[in-house]
């Protein structure tokens, strides 16, 4: 089973409803890439969650440049002194990961910020370019993308063309209303006897029937329950149709903050690697093999991540159940017979 394009499957199955309201700028619309307008920032300074839509917390970080890390970079790239981000959210964006905000122009999204963070404490001027899933890793193998920051998962099939510097886990999440006492605490038999959503052709359909058998072998059972859209799946949580939605972590986060202040807000009950019980899944900056560039990335991240940005970065977007402790460059991936 081909992973990537399952997960973008259940990524954009999972995001569909949010992000039909997130409408592109005309100049965003193209096939190919488009380079996206950022934030307004100064030297080192970097706003994240701009023009989110108030799915993330707009927070001002300020990020100098480190020198030990600038001097890591290949020559090129620290000569030209910008750092090519590639994002591939076209034609409709996910939310949170990365979409068009309210002004119409602005590419916001945990996954450009992050890029735009790791430019800053590398020295460099982020041009962050959006294009379609497929253009993204032509850009990368044709040297017009430094680096992607779009959800890729790390895979050791991906390996043979591109190298990685690990940033945040690929997690699925159970969704339930806020004041259901259910929680699923990493046992799948804890859905035993429960109503569960999820997307047909999904990689959490695959891991939520493996469940399945597992409850029936044991004289236990769960309902799977499928929906055309996930507005359909929302509308059904919230008049408990459902009593749980099993989806990309990211789209569970999203959803969570458009119903806060709703009269049926809903909360994350628990996560699943993506990758299933056996790996964690991992999602990565992705660059072309022996680029380079993947070590002082990760560098980079590190240095967020013990300066407390990276957790201010994922806070302010609720990912923060996504979070990894460390950037690995080329940890292990989903292995060949599953990726």
């Amino acid at each position: 089973m081909h992973h990537e394009p399952t997960l973008r499957v259940r990524l954009l199955r999972g995001l569909g409803a949010a992000t039909a309201a997130v409408t592109l700028a005309g100049g965003l619309t193209a096939c190919g890439d488009a380079e996206a307008t950022a934030p307004a920032t100064t030297s080192g300074q970097v706003t994240v969650g701009a023009e989110s839509n108030g799915a993330a917390r707009q927070t001002e970080l300020s990020v100098p440049v480190v020198e030990s890390l600038r001097a890591r970079l290949p020559q090129a790239v620290r000569e030209r002194g910008e750092l090519v981000v590639g994002v591939g959210a076209l034609p409709a964006g996910f939310p949170p990961l990365a979409y068009v905000g309210t002004d119409q122009k602005t590419l916001t999204g945990a996954e450009p910020d992050l890029g735009r963070l790791v430019a800053a404490a590398l020295g460099l001027k982020p041009i962050v370019k959006n294009s379609t899933w497929e253009n993204l890793f032509v850009g990368i193998d044709s040297g017009k993308v430094d680096v992607a920051f779009t959800n890729v998962t790390v895979t050791e099939e991906r390996k043979k063309k591109y190298e990685f510097a690990s940033y945040r886990q690929d997690n699925l999440a159970f969704e339930v209303l806020k004041d259901s006492p259910w929680n699923f605490n990493g046992d799948y038999r804890n859905l035993a006897g429960r109503t569960v959503a999820v997307g047909s052709g999904t990689n959490q359909e695959k891991i939520l029937l493996e469940w399945q058998k597992k409850l029936q072998a044991e004289g236990k059972d769960l309902t799977v329950k499928y929906f055309p859209d996930t507005n359909s799946t929302y509308l059904a949580l919230s008049g408990k149709k459902i009593d749980v939605n099993f989806a990309p972590n990211p789209s569970v986060a999203y959803h969570v903050t458009q119903t806060a202040s709703s009269s049926t807000p809903t909360r994350n009950a628990g996560s699943f690697s993506g990758a299933g019980e056996s790996l964690q899944g991992l999602i990565a900056a992705t660059a072309k093999k022996d680029s380079g560039l993947a070590e002082p990335v990760a560098a980079a991240i590190n240095h967020l991540i013990e300066n407390g940005q990276y957790e201010k970065l994922l806070a302010a977007w609720n990912l923060s159940n996504e979070a990894v402790k460390t950037s690995t460059v080329n940890p292990p991936g989903l292995p060949l017979s599953n990726s």
